[in-house]
C-alpha cells in the first residue's frame, strides 16, 4: 500500500467515522470479559481490503465513568503461543499478551489484543530471521498502522471506553507497527483525534528506510524500551534514531536496559531466569504504568 493512500485512509478514520465501514461487532464465541476469558471482537481495518481483524478484549474490574484503552500489537510471531497447536483463540493468546492485557485491566483500562496476522492467513506468525520473505500484506509500517487505526475506531464505538484516552502498545514488529502509526506523516489534527501515547517495546526501527531523509516525528509522546543484548533487532539503530528525534523537540525517550535480551519481558521462566531480564521487566511495568497514567489522563477543559 503506498504511504498517500495510507494517509488517505486514516483521514476517513479521523474525520469520517462510519464512511463506509461495516459495524463493528461481537462475534457468537464472545464471552463476558473476565481475568481469564476476553471478548473476542471483529472489525475492519483500514487496509484497500478492509480485512476484518480479529482482537480480543479485556474489561477493567472496575471503572467510574468513561475508561481510558490501550491497543496492543503482537510482534512477529503473532498472538498465539507457540504451542497453539492450530488452535487459535483466547486461550491460546501468548503469555506476555495475556499478562500486558490484564495488566492494563488491573489498572482501569480496556486492553485490545490485535491480531494482524491470524485474519491474513498467517495465525502463526512468522520465524526469526524471516523478514526479507514476509508478505507485503503485514507490512509493519504501511498495513499494520491502518489496523492500530481500525482498533482505535472500534474502541471508540464501546460506550464503556473515553475515545479521548486511548493508547498504544507494540512488542518487535508490533513496536516498529506503534512507531509509524505513532508518526506525523498523517494528515490532521492528530493531537486531538489520533492515539494519545505510545510504547514501543524493541521495535526494529529500520522501518523499512521510511523516515530515512525526513527523520522520525511523532505527533504524540512515545516511550521505546530495548535491551542492549537484543538479539533480533539492533539497539544502537533505534537509540540513534530516538535520540536524533528527541533532539528536533520530539517528546521521545529511549530506555536502554544493559543486558536484557529481545523479548525481556516475556513472564516465562526462561526470560525471567536472566537476571538483566527480570531487572528490565520490573522496571518498565513500572514505567509503562507511570507514562500511561500521565498520558492518558482526563484532559483539562
Amino acid at each position: 500500500m503506498r504511504p498517500i493512500k495510507a494517509a488517505l485512509l486514516v483521514m476517513v478514520l479521523l474525520f469520517m467515522p462510519g464512511a463506509g465501514l461495516a459495524a463493528p461487532r461481537v462475534t457468537d464465541e464472545a464471552r463476558t470479559p473476565t481475568a481469564a476469558a476476553p471478548e473476542r471482537v471483529v472489525f475492519p481495518s483500514l487496509d484497500d481490503d478492509r480485512t476484518e481483524l480479529v482482537a480480543y478484549l479485556y474489561a477493567p474490574a472496575s471503572v467510574e465513568g468513561r475508561a481510558p484503552a490501550v491497543v496492543l500489537m503482537h510482534g512477529r510471531a503473532g498472538a498465539f503461543s507457540s504451542l497453539a497447536n492450530g488452535i487459535y483463540d483466547a486461550t491460546t493468546l501468548t503469555m506476555r499478551h495475556q499478562y500486558w492485557a490484564q495488566y492494563w485491566a488491573d489498572r482501569g483500562y480496556y486492553a485490545l489484543i490485535v491480531d494482524s496476522f491470524g485474519p491474513r492467513g498467517y495465525p502463526g506468525g512468522f520465524g526469526r530471521g524471516s523478514y526479507a520473505e514476509r508478505p507485503d500484506a503485514v507490512n509493519e509500517v504501511t498495513i499494520r498502522p491502518l489496523d492500530a487505526y481500525g482498533a482505535l475506531r472500534y474502541l471508540r464505538t464501546l460506550p464503556g471506553v473515553d475515545g479521548d484516552r486511548i493508547g498504544l502498545m507494540g512488542w518487535s514488529n508490533g513496536g516498529s507497527a506503534t512507531l509509524a502509526t505513532m508518526a506525523d506523516d498523517k494528515p490532521g489534527d492528530m493531537h486531538r483525534l489520533g492515539f494519545r501515547a505510545g510504547l514501543a517495546m524493541y521495535p526494529a526501527c529500520g522501518l523499512h528506510n521510511r523516515f530515512a531523509r525526513a527523520g522520525y516525528n511523532s505527533y504524540a509522546p512515545v516511550r521505546v524500551f530495548m535491551g542492549t543484548e537484543d538479539e533480533e533487532v539492533s539497539h544502537d539503530r533505534c537509540r540513534d534514531l530516538i535520540g536524533t528525534s528527541r533532539a528536533r523537540g520530539n517528546d521521545v525517550t529511549f530506555t536502554s536496559y544493559r543486558g536484557a535480551s529481545h523479548s525481556f519481558d516475556d513472564p516465562g521462566r526462561s526470560r525471567q531466569s536472566v537476571p538483566a531480564n527480570a531487572r528490565a521487566t520490573a522496571d518498565v511495568r513500572e514505567q509503562a504504568a507511570a507514562f500511561f497514567a500521565d498520558a492518558l489522563a482526563p484532559r483539562l477543559p
